[in-house]
């Protein structure tokens, strides 16, 4: 007798699930396409991301090529960095604007660069590591004929210790400085600067040339 009623029950369990396929069928079979349609777009999206990343990469490698070339026009590349950098991804993007801005330099378009430098420093879209960079950059190009007490002021903050560039700040407001005629605080700058272990090599060796310049 149980086994009967466990085949009845059976018997009613896979009648209720065949009504059940049969309402909600076509639904299920939707949401299961609906899934893979999902998977597929994710797979084809990554795929288009993976192809955009490399052919910026291969752009970017031509044009830091064409940079390093024998008589480049600097004018020119730098031109085409800005081109690349405003359909790059974004760490391309950052990469090629902050070339950009030294070839504009290099070129002699000074203004040019400061704005570049500038803009890339004020942009809350980039990471606090690359727009610092582009502050110290800017403040470096803008000693000659810049306001002096607004690159210093600019630039303290990324002399704050534990700071990634706070040595090339420090060494930046010493040429300041010693614009502004403040001899002694650039000679405890760059003293502090010579002789500090952690900070990079060619920091320290500024420093100690240019320090016997400034007298005793």
């Amino acid at each position: 007798m149980p086994d009967l009623f466990d085949e009845v029950q059976e018997d009613l369990r896979a009648e209720r699930m065949q009504r059940l396929l049969k309402r909600y069928g076509s639904l299920l079979t939707g949401c299961a396409l609906l899934v893979v349609l999902g998977v597929a777009g994710f797979q084809g999206w990554r795929w288009w991301e993976q192809r955009q990343a490399q052919q910026t990469a291969e752009r970017f490698l031509a044009t830091t090529q064409a940079a390093a070339a024998a008589g480049a026009n600097d004018a020119a590349v730098a031109a085409e960095f800005t081109r690349l950098a405003t359909a790059a991804p974004a760490g391309y993007a950052v990469l090629a604007r902050l070339r950009a801005a030294a070839l504009l330099a290099s070129a002699g378009d000074r203004a040019a660069a400061l704005a570049q430098w500038d803009a890339l420093a004020r942009d809350s879209g980039v990471e606090s590591i690359y727009r610092d960079l582009a502050t110290l950059l800017w403040g470096l190009h803008a000693l000659e004929g810049g306001d002096l007490t607004m690159i210093e002021s600019r630039l303290a903050p990324l002399a704050a210790p534990g700071g990634p560039w706070r040595f090339s700040a420090e060494e930046v407001r010493a040429l300041a400085a010693i614009r502004r005629g403040e001899i002694d605080q650039a000679r405890r700058t760059l003293t502090a600067l010579a002789g500090d272990g952690a900070a990079p090599e060619g920091v320290r060796q500024r420093a100690t040339r240019l320090l016997p310049g400034l007298g005793s």
